[in-house]
């Protein structure tokens, strides 16, 4: 049988989502306790990575098992032995083709900011206090929608086919005392939302004029983006799938 775990983590005391030798992931958490469970090995395929650091408000991944536990009651004893920064919200049973990865249609990020300094958003959000002009980064952000390559926005070293997505979503908006990004899409590169976000604080900085920006898409070159905002202001938010693939 497979499932689906949906699941949120705060992501300061691991390196990235991955499993990966000599250093500490949410998915090898999840595989141990889902291992310690259920009595076999137990692997996990995530919805996609995210890096060191970097928070999840909505992940989602699947795994099999012969166990006839009630999915309900795997969420609960899987979260009994989670440490305190990995939630589990529900266990989901799919078809047996689901795929946590290949079947995603939309993904979402939010990066959060705030401008004045707050203790208790450290390490939950990017505190960056110089002035802004919000309006222009929206107007910046709008060049990111529809499909188009997103080279100058994604890790260098990357295995990827293409470097093309479809933006659904770019939005800058204030939630209370902080300045939030928004951004959804069909896929994401590897680096790319903190590499956008990083650009866009030049752009509200006058820094980078809307046409600057827009040569730097087009440039399909990392060099001319501006530097990746830090890890930790950024959360992955939202995973959608088809209705068909749940039973």
């Amino acid at each position: 049988m497979r499932y689906f775990l949906e699941l949120s983590y705060h992501g300061a005391n691991y390196h990235g989502w991955q499993r990966q030798q000599n250093a500490h992931s949410v998915q090898q958490e999840i595989e141990e306790g889902l291992t310690r469970i259920l009595g076999q090995e137990t692997v996990i395929t995530g919805s996609g990575r995210t890096d060191a650091g970097v928070h999840a408000h909505f992940q989602v991944a699947h795994f099999d098992t012969s166990s006839q536990l009630p999915p309900d009651q795997l969420a609960y004893k899987l979260n009994a032995v989670l440490p305190d920064d990995i939630a589990i919200a529900a266990c989901r049973p799919v078809r047996e083709d689901a795929h946590a990865r290949f079947d995603a249609e939309v993904r979402g990020y939010h990066y959060f900011i705030h401008q004045k300094k707050n203790p208790f958003l450290r390490g939950q959000s990017y505190f960056y206090s110089r002035p802004l002009d919000v309006d222009l980064m929206n107007e910046a952000a709008h060049k990111l929608l529809g499909r188009q390559d997103f080279e100058s926005f994604s890790r260098v070293k990357t295995e990827v086919n293409h470097f093309e997505c479809e933006v659904f979503k770019a939005l800058w908006y204030f939630q209370n005392d902080q300045l939030v990004f928004n951004v959804r899409a069909n896929r994401f590169l590897r680096g790319m939302v903190r590499a956008l976000v990083g650009t866009l604080l030049e752009v509200g900085r006058k820094k980078l004029t809307i046409e600057d920006f827009v040569s730097i898409i087009a440039a399909k070159n990392r060099t001319k983006a501006g530097k990746a905002a830090p890890p930790h202001g950024l959360y992955l938010s939202e995973v959608n799938y088809p209705n068909h693939i749940y039973l």
